[in-house]
């Protein structure tokens, strides 16, 4: 007989703000993370407390922060107003607590609801606060929410303004660690939002002078067509290119807030420019062909902005302010004006947008009865059961980019086989190749069509006409570490460098990084990615651990393959680093072979020792 279970007033709790935050954090600042991708929570926590230094500088108010991090310590100091003294220690542990509720004070903030800072406060193993204002200081210390030191007011020769400073609780990031990397594209594009505005992280400047035109030209992959058509207006800025890439590329920004996922505002440019062009050229050309290869830009000013999540990375807003004018026949309106003015200002600008527009309009007609043929095989083959084992969340055939959906590109049957079984069939499918695929570099599209494995590849993440209809929010490469799986992950890049390079710069790509090595006892297995904690596993086991050396990912069973590709996954996205033109990278790596590559080949060889004798080597030293 069933257990029955008591309900009454003793189950009824009411938990306070910081006891409800730290057991769902995620309902406050997204995922958790350890710091490996751009979206951790511990990045999430760094942008609250500069959001709020960045409202200070919109204001009018301080034109530089300080930002430190050494030892996962935080320091974060900006020069505006400071928080008003005897409100202090409210505004960091008080829920629905601040100054932007205010409109006089703040009109058009990224923070409106009043938990950032309390989250940044409650998440964190350490966090303190000081504001400085007309003279006088007031400091307060607190962990994990709760206040531990609460300083009087005191007089002080500091500058205004506020400082904090946290260090993440790793019990609730776990083995988390900031990377220069993320943090860096965070306070740029600050920087480039914010004309005037000073950053200095460890030392180093962030400032820009041209805004989204400094943004665009530290972004581009490749070299652009034309100079960036750069415009700006009451509550909006653009800066448009295009370069010979395929797809589109935008970066889109709400209030300074950066919109990863783009929104109601990425969406109202995507289909004004398109209209803007045709009535420009006086010409009903094909909304693909005006927009391939754009890379773009928009910035808004919204108030009182609606997010789809706490994380705000999609805008939801369609009106420029609560019962204003919409946010679509604004944008429209702006570059109804601003963008045909500058065209017909500018005929070398006009004449090479338009050599782009037929261009790929040629292209896309060539390949039109070639495509046909492509989607007719491709239903032929079966798709769902042939190459592709879907996530149940598209069982529906709906097209559509579902939360943290996974796809694993995988080699091989015995591998895909293990992750086949292993994986969560309500978010994670399984593509599997045969063999090496090809070498696509400096082949034209066509190729996508005429090679089979390719042509399925791209029919099941629905990204022939670009973005919009992606079906997974992740395209995870997942090959072996040996020689032959180091090949087919850089070929598999280069294909999407290739003709679908919007999908690796929107941060969609990723590498699986699996065990090298399994060691245990009888008490415990730890798995290690490196030889480095293979020998920090050793040391913490003692006693003769046996030793594993995984040569292949159809060597691990299905049962580890789960804990590898649940919530301990690891992995590395692919990330086009700063400066690095995509033609010219593959170019070198993938085109004929040079001197030049065969020094570097020679100059980067390492030969890895026999596992036979690393093992002995470890058992020798244990005794």
């Amino acid at each position: 007989m069933t257990e029955q279970i008591q309900y009454t007033e003793d189950n009824i709790r009411s938990l306070d703000w910081k006891e409800h935050i730290r057991m769902r954090p995620g309902m406050y600042i997204g995922k958790l993370g350890d710091g490996s991708t751009a979206d951790d929570g511990i990045y999430v926590l760094l942008k609250e407390i500069i959001d709020n230094c960045i409202d200070e500088f919109v204001m009018g108010y301080g034109k530089t922060i300080d930002i430190s991090i050494k030892d996962n310590l935080v320091v974060v100091r900006d020069y505006g107003r400071g928080i008003p003294l005897g409100k202090v220690i409210d505004c960091v542990s008080r829920i629905n607590t601040g100054g932007k509720y205010d409109s006089r004070a703040f009109k058009k903030s990224v923070g409106l609801n009043g938990v950032g800072t309390k989250a940044v406060n409650a998440l964190s193993d350490y966090f303190k606060v000081e504001s400085f204002r007309d003279g006088q200081t007031k400091m307060a210390e607190f962990t994990r929410g709760e206040i531990k030191k609460d300083n009087k007011i005191a007089s002080s020769g500091d500058k205004s303004g506020t400082k904090i400073s946290f260090v993440p609780d790793e019990k609730i990031f776990h083995h988390f660690q900031f990377r220069a990397q993320y943090i860096e594209r965070l306070l740029w594009n600050y920087a480039y939002l914010n004309t005037g505005l000073t950053i200095v992280f460890n030392g180093q400047k962030f400032k820009s002078e041209n805004g989204l035109a400094d943004l665009l030209a530290a972004n581009l992959s490749e070299e652009p067509l034309y100079p960036a058509i750069h415009l700006k207006g009451e509550d909006i800025e653009v800066a448009i290119t295009h370069t010979q890439s395929y797809g589109e590329e935008y970066y889109s920004f709400v209030n300074g807030q950066y919109t990863t996922q783009g929104g109601t505002h990425q969406a109202a440019f995507r289909e004004a420019y398109v209209k803007v062009v045709r009535d420009f050229y006086q010409k009903d050309y094909e909304a693909v062909d005006i927009r391939s290869g754009i890379v773009s830009s928009i910035a808004v000013k919204v108030i009182e902005p609606v997010f789809e999540s706490q994380t705000k990375t999609k805008l939801g807003s369609t009106e420029i302010e609560p019962n204003g004018k919409g946010l679509k026949p604004f944008v429209l309106e702006f570059l109804q004006k601003a963008l045909d003015n500058f065209l017909h200002k500018n005929p070398d600008h006009a004449s090479a947008l338009q050599k782009k527009i037929l261009q790929s309009e040629r292209e896309r007609k060539e390949l039109s009865g070639i495509a046909k043929l492509a989607r007719e095989r491709a239903k032929k083959a079966n798709l769902h059961n042939r190459k592709l084992r879907d996530c149940k969340v598209h069982f529906s055939d709906k097209h559509e980019l579902s939360g943290e959906t996974t796809l694993f590109i995988t080699e091989g049957d015995s591998a895909s086989g293990s992750i086949t079984i292993a994986r969560n069939v309500q978010t994670q499918g399984v593509f599997s190749l045969k063999g090496k695929p090809l070498n696509t570099f400096g082949l034209t599209k066509k190729v996508d069509y005429e090679n089979e494995e390719f042509n399925l590849l791209q029919a099941a993440l629905n990204i022939e006409d670009g973005l919009d209809g992606l079906r997974y929010n992740k395209v995870v490469i997942a090959t072996d570490a040996d020689v032959d799986g180091m090949h087919i992950r850089l070929l598999m890049i280069t294909f999407f460098l290739q003709f679908f390079p919007d999908l690796v710069k929107a941060r969609h790509l990723y590498v699986l990084q699996t065990p090298l090595f399994r060691v245990r006892n009888k008490k415990e297995t730890i798995y290690c990615y490196s030889d480095t904690e293979r020998q920090q596993a050793v040391a913490k086991l003692g006693a003769r651990p046996e030793i594993t050396r995984f040569k292949g990912l159809g060597e691990i069973s299905p049962d580890e393959f789960k804990y590898f590709i649940s919530e301990n996954i690891r992995l590395e996205p692919v990330v086009i680093v700063k400066d690095v033109h995509i033609k010219e990278m593959l170019e070198f790596y993938m085109g004929k072979n040079t001197p030049d590559r065969q020094d570097f080949i020679i100059s980067n060889l390492k030969v890895e020792k026999d596992d036979a004798v690393l093992v002995s080597n470890e058992v020798n030293s244990d005794e």
